[in-house]
């Protein structure tokens, strides 16, 4: 089974991946973990390229190109081998980040965001999509601005939201929005029963 985490940013992903993370490895049940982009040598370097402040002349469709690129490796060297050995892959951002970010935030269209990535993603779509439903006004993101998409407007944040919905809207089940709770481990515990009620974990 393969599973994805999405959610803007400063909204707790990272810390619920992580409790995710402690609570399979208590129950001994076993998840290959990888995260977008990077997870094989060549990725990670293709990450550094998209996240370093210094690319301020990157372009939109160079930014959409270069997600697919880091996508397409993860895919065929990690998530693909895995998942043929039968195995858990969670992942920290997959193809609907692409959607929401490029197609929306930066207007490229989610359609045009599709086309490029049905060769990286090569019919390997997961089973669920955790969304972490917070909003950019009510996310934790603070003034931080750690590398080149943290720098962007509110007003670029407010059109990824508004495109991750309209994708949950159309996936038919597949994308799921989770309310955070204040508390970090209530929401663990609401993201552990819906992949419970999906027969992913135990």
């Amino acid at each position: 089974m393969f599973v994805s985490f999405e959610g803007c940013e400063g909204v707790g992903k990272s810390t619920q991946l992580r409790l995710l993370k402690e609570y399979l490895e208590k129950t001994g049940q076993h998840a290959v973990y990888v995260r977008e982009p990077g997870s094989t040598a060549i990725s990670e370097q293709i990450r550094n390229v998209i996240l370093d402040k210094s690319n301020v002349a990157m372009t939109e469709m160079t930014e959409a190109l270069l997600y697919a690129a880091s996508r397409a490796q993860l895919v065929r060297e990690v998530i693909k081998p895995a998942l043929e050995k039968g195995e858990l892959v969670i992942c920290d951002r997959y193809v609907d980040s692409s959607i929401a970010y490029q197609g929306y935030g930066r207007e490229l269209g989610a359609g045009l965001i599709r086309r490029i990535n049905e060769p990286a993603v090569d019919d390997c779509m997961p089973d669920l999509t955790v969304f972490i439903d917070l909003s950019p006004e009510n996310s934790w993101r603070g003034h931080r601005a750690a590398d080149r998409l943290e720098q962007e407007s509110n007003e670029f944040f407010d059109k990824v939201y508004n495109g991750f919905n309209r994708e949950i809207e159309a996936s038919n089940g597949r994308i799921v929005a989770v309310k955070p709770d204040i508390d970090k481990n209530v929401t663990s515990q609401k993201i552990i029963s819906l992949m419970r009620e999906r027969g992913i974990i135990k």
